[in-house]
């Protein structure tokens, strides 16, 4: 099992987020949920970043919103970094 640590300033942005797009609150609940549990589940496509944001890795909520994570697998640690669309995340 992965730990996810939230920062303030990802809680921050994730409220802005849910309260500009509730109607994907249980989407996004339930990626963070498979997230924790299996971050290599097909659903979740994770990918490694390229360019000036190479040290991350993305989730997907679903075709049109995403989740930037810093994953450091050594120590089982998930740590959430912007979410949005997918031109707002990257």
């Amino acid at each position: 099992m992965y730990k996810i640590i939230f920062t303030e300033s990802y809680v921050k942005r994730a409220k802005k987020f849910i309260k500009k797009h509730p109607e994907v609150t249980n989407q996004y609940e339930k990626t963070l949920k498979l997230l924790e549990v299996n971050p290599s589940h097909p659903s979740l496509r994770l990918h490694k970043l390229e360019g000036k944001i190479s040290e991350y890795f993305s989730i997907s909520i679903n075709m049109s919103y995403r989740i930037m994570i810093d994953f450091i697998i050594k120590d089982n640690e998930i740590i959430p970094i912007s979410v949005g669309k997918h031109e707002d995340v990257y």
